[in-house]
């Protein structure tokens, strides 16, 4: 066998076969063939290294781990659009470009909602794909954007010499919802939107993660290329499509203003079936010859605008209200509402924050409210038909009972917040054996909620200590545990024991005492014995350690049920000392804040390298900042440090300043 020839075969029949699933929506062969397919062509790349091409389909997986991205000029600038929110600022956009061309055609497509990328193309095949960025210099992102199954890494022929194309990188919202349950399940913050997902994906410096997200792309406009151009716009986009490009989808031509106002109130209508983000619809001068004489003002281009889609509102009824209890204790109303479709998915509840909230829009059980997606994504209450409230309704009040353990609950003193102040809550249970497993905490791997929860219905925990006393026999029985991750389990579990103090510390799960704040108070004291002794005045001494968090502290260690958590954690072999990481104190009483990206370091590690100095670091600028550290798209903190006079400093002059100590 011709290995090479094998390898190019399986390379060209993976992309036809691409380009009729992704492209045509005319899959030719299933599934397993496909993955048949690919799974030939990598075993080969694996025994012919020499043989495998730069544009081979195995790069979908990723691999590639960076510690920056470089810049990239776009050739063509990658404008942005102006924005219309009534249809007479349509008819105005409509007057303009008839005083120039009395017989214009426009074509209606929709407004995608993601991440806008260009890619380039040289002989065919994918070379270099770029963020927009500023419009003028993007980041170069072609690693990650060669794990978008839909970007094809080789063109069909015939294609120009060089090529480049303008497209909306986006995340299914079956994949965003995907991925934030499996967030949800490792106790990881949650994506605010699909679009924010697209981006923060595409921004990963290892590859392999932006290929596991799914992402997707609609290419919509052909920026440079040095072959023959076509006419039209529309035409341009039959012509991305026989490339293999994954082009706009519903793109109709009107010579009509009026049919152009009534295709974007079709294309709204659209909006809830469909399987990604919109933020609204383009509108744009088919002919491109045209738009080359229209040209652009500073700010935008002359031949285009987009209609923003105002955020959906549904009505529906406020069947009950539900009280959750979280891990603080802190007593949640929510919303259970008479199932609506909003933006895209059925919503039967909404979160409504506080008795404040409710108080503030007098939201009643019984009542129509108008229900919307902040976001397009989180369902919330956006008011009362107030009108339609039925007789003998009453004001809300929030319950004097926990709902859940029946003891009396607790206004804070310094917010809207309900709390249930009994420390052995079932409620609270799973919540807070999940933060003190969490990665800030004691980063127990393999046990997320689920396993938890299971721990819990099957009694063998009934509290964090009971971790270090776990029947690890009985774990082996259970469904879905066989004997490697119970051995896993086991092992995380023993290894947390030797964990840094300041880890146990932020586990232990006292109100307002996070990461950062346990470190402060461990370099401080050195010693659990010693933080639990400590008083008033010694925690006040403990910079950016308040009056409320002192008083929680003090609350904490006063609660004979939590002292007998500490006493368990004491004879399960836990460390109680610190270990400072300091390794010099040549950032002794120097505050940094970090804004932007910084070329190799991530913030975290940047933050980690200050605190071993012996400085410290603060979200926000203030008179009391030392230095601003700061990186590629820094935002208002850069603007804000030149307002006082903050000395602002880069990368290369943050390692000057660490000198040799810098680990």
């Amino acid at each position: 066998m011709d290995v090479k020839a094998r390898m190019d075969e399986l390379v060209s029949l993976i992309n036809y076969h691409a380009k009729k699933y992704y492209t045509e929506d005319a899959p030719e062969i299933s599934d397993y063939e496909y993955d048949m397919l690919n799974r030939e062509l990598t075993e080969l790349e694996e025994k012919y290294p020499e043989f495998k091409s730069p544009q081979s389909p195995s790069l979908r997986v990723g691999g590639a781990i960076l510690k920056g991205f470089d810049q990239v000029r776009h050739e063509v600038p990658l404008d942005s659009m102006q924005d219309a929110f009534s249809f007479d600022e349509i008819r105005d956009f409509d007057r303009r470009v008839r005083q120039t061309f009395t017989d214009v055609e426009y074509v209606v497509e929709l407004k995608i909602d993601g991440l806008s990328v260009a890619l380039e193309y040289i002989d065919g095949k994918f070379v270099k794909g770029a963020t927009r960025g500023d419009g003028a210099v993007g980041e170069d992102i072609t690693e990650n954007l060669k794990t978008v199954k839909s970007i094809p890494l080789t063109l069909f022929a015939p294609y120009p010499h060089r090529l480049i194309v303008r497209g909306e990188v986006y995340m299914p919202r079956s994949s965003f919802e995907s991925l934030n349950r499996e967030r949800e399940e490792n106790g990881e913050n949650l994506f605010a939107n699909p679009r924010n997902a697209a981006a923060g994906s595409l921004r990963q410096l290892d590859s392999r993660v932006t290929a596991k997200r799914n992402l997707d792309i609609f290419v919509f406009n052909l920026q440079l290329s040095d072959g023959k151009m076509p006419e039209t716009h529309t035409e341009s986009l039959d012509y991305m499509k026989s490339l293999g490009f994954c082009v706009s989808p519903y793109y109709n031509r009107f010579r009509s203003v009026e049919d152009v106002i009534e295709e974007i109130k079709r294309l709204g209508e659209k909006r809830e079936g469909l399987e990604f983000d919109i933020d609204g619809a383009v509108v744009k001068v088919n002919n491109l010859s045209q738009r080359e004489e229209l040209g652009s003002t500073v700010k935008f281009p002359r031949w285009q605008i987009a209609f923003k889609y105002p955020p959906e509102k549904k009505e529906t009824v406020l069947e009950d209200i539900q009280i959750n209890v979280g891990r603080t204790g802190v007593l949640t109303p929510l919303a259970i509402l008479k199932p609506v479709a909003v933006a895209g998915s059925v919503v039967s509840k909404a979160t409504l924050h506080n008795k404040d909230f409710i108080a503030e829009k007098d939201i009643r059980i019984g009542d129509t409210v108008i229900i919307q997606k902040a976001g397009d994504v989180i369902p919330a209450i956006d008011s009362v038909v107030v009108s339609r409230r039925k007789e003998g309704s009453v004001p809300f009040t929030m319950p004097e009972y926990c709902p859940v353990c029946g003891q009396k609950v607790a206004q804070d003193a310094d917010s809207p917040f309900v709390r249930c102040i009994n420390a052995e809550c079932p409620a609270q249970l799973v919540r807070n054996i999940v933060h003190f497993v969490s990665k800030d905490g004691m980063d127990i791997d393999g046990c997320g909620v689920q396993q938890i929860e299971r721990f819990i219905s099957c009694k063998l925990i009934s509290s964090a200590a009971d971790l270090y006393t776990l029947d690890f026999n009985k774990i082996r029985e259970m469904e879905r545990y066989g004997e490697k991750s119970a051995e896993n389990l086991k092992n995380a579990i023993e290894k947390s024991k030797s964990n840094n103090l300041d880890r146990l510390v932020y586990a232990l799960g006292i109100r307002e005492v996070g990461a950062k704040a346990a470190k402060l108070l461990c370099e401080r004291f050195k010693t659990l014995d010693a933080l639990i002794e400590a008083d008033e005045n010694s925690l006040l001494s403990v910079g950016e350690i308040g009056e409320v968090t002192t008083r929680n502290i003090i609350e904490f260690f006063k609660n004979p049920k939590n002292l007998e958590l500490i006493s368990d954690f004491r004879k399960a072999g836990l460390n109680f000392t610190y270990t400072s990481d300091r390794v010099s104190d040549i950032f002794s009483g120097m505050t940094f804040v970090l804004t932007g990206t910084l070329p190799t370091y991530t913030r975290e590690e940047a933050s980690q390298i200050i605190e071993s100095l012996g400085g410290k670091t603060s979200s926000s600028v203030s008179k009391k900042t030392t230095f601003v550290l700061a990186g590629e798209e820094a935002g208002s903190k850069l603007e804000k440090a030149k307002q006082l006079g903050i000395k602002i400093i880069d990368e290369e002059e943050f390692r000057a300043m660490t000198g040799n100590t810098q680990q």
